[in-house]
Parts: C-alpha cells; sequence; structure tokens
C-alpha cells in the first residue's frame, strides 16, 4: 500500500486536553494516547496536531483566565509546551510509541525550501515509527503570521504530507443546521460533499473559553483541506474506539468529502494557493474570471482592470473579480509597474510596449482557484 495513503492527522483542541480553568486534564491525555496509539496498531501513520500549550502554562505562570496579551499567551504557550509534550511522551511510552515535536510558524509556510525541510523530517519521523506531535510555535509567532488556529495548522499539515484523512477532534458531534445547545430541532450534518456559503453561515462562530477555534474554523480548515484531496472529519471522541470507528466512517460527527477537482494539489500549487505571503492584488474583468475557473486558462493583460500593491515577477498575488471577492493566487510575470502600464491591452500591443519574460501575467500552471 502507498504509505501515504495510509497517513492520518489527528487535531485535537485544547477543550478536549485541559479543564475549563486551564492545565492539563491528564485522564484525557492518557485517553487521547490509548486512541492514537489504536491507530497506530491498526498501521495507520499517525501525525498530531495538538493545541493546549497556552491553556496548559497560563496557570502555572498564575493567571486566573486564558491571557489577553501577546507577551502574555507566548509566556504560557513557552512554559505549556513543555509541560503538552512531558504528558504526551509519559503517555505514549506505555503504548511502545516514541513522540517527536515539531514547532511551526505560518513563515515556515512561506518558503518552499522551509516547506520542503518540514516534509522531509516527518518522513523520516513516520518512517521510524514516531508520531510527529505539530504545534504552533506561539512563543515566537507574530500575530501577522499566525495561523489562526491549529484547525488550519491541521489542515496545510494533511495537505503538506498527503494524508489520506483528517480528524478534526472537538467537545461537539459533527456540525448541525443549528446550534444544538439553543435548538432541540437542529439536526446533525453527517455528510458534506461541498461546502457552500450556507455551510458557512450553519458553522456560525466563536469556541470555548480554552481554545481559539470555534466550528466556523473547522469547517474553513475542511475546505482548505478537502482542496488538496483529503477526507475530513469534524466531530467527537468520548469513548475508547471511537477514533478508530470515526477513521473507518462510523463516527460520531460530520464528513466532508475531497473537492472532486482537486486532482490532489502539487506542493508547488499548496504553496501558491494556501502558504505563500500575497504581495499585492490584481482586479480583472468577467471575461478573465471565467477563463481562470472554468476554462483552465491563463491570466493574460487584456483581463487587467486594476492593479494594487507593489510586486516583482515570480511573488505571489491575488486575483480579485469586480466585485472585490478573491478568487485565487498566482505567481506573476510582471512587476505592477509593468502591468500598470499595460493591464487591459492585446497582446500585440504589449508586446510593442515593455519586454517580459512571458506574455502571460499569470501562467495557468502557476494559479490556484480559491
Amino acid at each position: 500500500m502507498n504509505m501515504e495513503a495510509n497517513r492520518i492527522v489527528v487535531k485535537i483542541g485544547s477543550s478536549s486536553l485541559t479543564s475549563d480553568t486551564g492545565g492539563l486534564n491528564v485522564d484525557q491525555m492518557a485517553f487521547f494516547a490509548k486512541e492514537l496509539a489504536s491507530l497506530y496498531q491498526a498501521g495507520y501513520q499517525v501525525l498530531l496536531v495538538t493545541s493546549g500549550a497556552v491553556a496548559a502554562g497560563f496557570t502555572a505562570l498564575g493567571f486566573e483566565s486564558r491571557p489577553k496579551l501577546l507577551h502574555e499567551k507566548q509566556a504560557s504557550a513557552a512554559v505549556g509546551q513543555a509541560l503538552l509534550m512531558q504528558a504526551y511522551q509519559d503517555k505514549l511510552s506505555k503504548h511502545g510509541i516514541g513522540a517527536a515535536q515539531i514547532l511551526l510558524t505560518r513563515y515556515d509556510f512561506t518558503s518552499r525550501q522551509r516547506v520542503h525541510n518540514a516534509s522531509m523530517t516527518i518522513d523520516e519521523l513516520l518512517k521510524r515509527g514516531f508520531i510527529p506531535i505539530i504545534n504552533e510555535n506561539d512563543t515566537v509567532s507574530v500575530n501577522e503570521l499566525k495561523f489562526g488556529d491549529n484547525d488550519t495548522l491541521s489542515a496545510l499539515v494533511g495537505n503538506l504530507v498527503k494524508a489520506s484523512k483528517l480528524m478534526i477532534i472537538t467537545d461537539i458531534d459533527g456540525l448541525y443546521t443549528d446550534n444544538p445547545r439553543s435548538n432541540p430541532e437542529a439536526t446533525r450534518i453527517d455528510r458534506v460533499t461541498e461546502i457552500t456559503e450556507d455551510i458557512y453561515r450553519i458553522a456560525g462562530g466563536s469556541g470555548s473559553a480554552v481554545g481559539t477555534g470555534g466550528m466556523r474554523s473547522k469547517v474553513e480548515a475542511a475546505r482548505i483541506a478537502t482542496r488538496g484531496g483529503v477526507s475530513v472529519f469534524i466531530g467527537r471522541v468520548m469513548q475508547q474506539g471511537d477514533l478508530l470507528q470515526a477513521v473507518n466512517d462510523h463516527g460520531h460527527g460530520t464528513y466532508f468529502d475531497p473537492n472532486a477537482n482537486s486532482n490532489n494539489l502539487s506542493m508547488k500549487k499548496q504553496w501558491v494557493g494556501y502558504h505563500s505571503i500575497v504581495h499585492g492584488s490584481i482586479t480583472v474583468d468577467h471575461g478573465a474570471v471565467l477563463a481562470l475557473q472554468k476554462g483552465g486558462k491563463s491570466l493574460l493583460p487584456v483581463g487587467v482592470k486594476q492593479v494594487s500593491g507593489e510586486f516583482h515577477p515570480g511573488d505571489v498575488v491575488e486575483v480579485i473579480d469586480e466585485n472585490e471577492v478573491i478568487i485565487g493566487r498566482g505567481i506573476t510575470n510582471y512587476a505592477s509597474w509593468q502591468l500598470q502600464a499595460v493591464g487591459g491591452l492585446s497582446t500585440d500591443e504589449v508586446s510593442k510596449r515593455i519586454e517580459v519574460s512571458r506574455i502571460e501575467v499569470i501562467h495557468r500552471d502557476e494559479w490556484v482557484t480559491l
């Protein structure tokens, strides 16, 4: 069997690992270690994306509730990350499994070399039978480059390692038609084949007091992962054997099917679409939108209406329609000043006015529809 097809990424949130007032819940840690071990023993390669560092550390530092200021949260993470890994090492070792810590920042994903290095490290750990335990490096992350929550990180990791499934474990058993805590008529949606605006509307807002990700962030993570060809489960694991059942499509939650048009995005396109830093934006007309989204075509200068920001050939830019909706990202062959000079002109006119290495603004091979 292709080992990548046997890879499972499990994401566990703060609310599943810590108490309401902070600090690690040792019994829960032991439970989840046993659940992860069940996947490992069933022959899966297992990766864990874990939250909980800030929640584990803030009580040890003397805070009465989760701190709000960045430096306070970073100090809490510095203490909590050590406690978190110590607990995982201890609980997993009881099942004969080694744990390895990997701390990532958004900046790591913006560099194709760093992404490649992370991928190679994870491959080696999995080959040697370890469970990579991945968390955001909260101690050094800055707000501008944070993932926002570990739901997003888990989706990016799922795509990075070409996992077959991403299991997002939370304290509610899936996505409901309404909030089941306030509406007894709400029913669970067992399977989502397409993530629409309706699905986002249903997903609603914020999460628990000790975590950062609500259902909406989990649905957004599902969108990123399924776009890369990864199946996603969002749901609850409470009883022994629940995680293995969920992997086998019998879990207590909602399943999201991979995007039928994903074709398992290449590493380069994953980087363009989800990891890279955007250096500017290009507004295009309706014809260009259709060409990019439906026709599988490259973006030509004739379709360009407006240019924002300063960028250079080789930079990643966002492309937006005339209603200011982002339709995708791509690597530009033009500098911003060149595109401002020739936007809206025909190919022949462009060739007469400026010299560029390729006539396409964004070639279809360096474009990702979002």
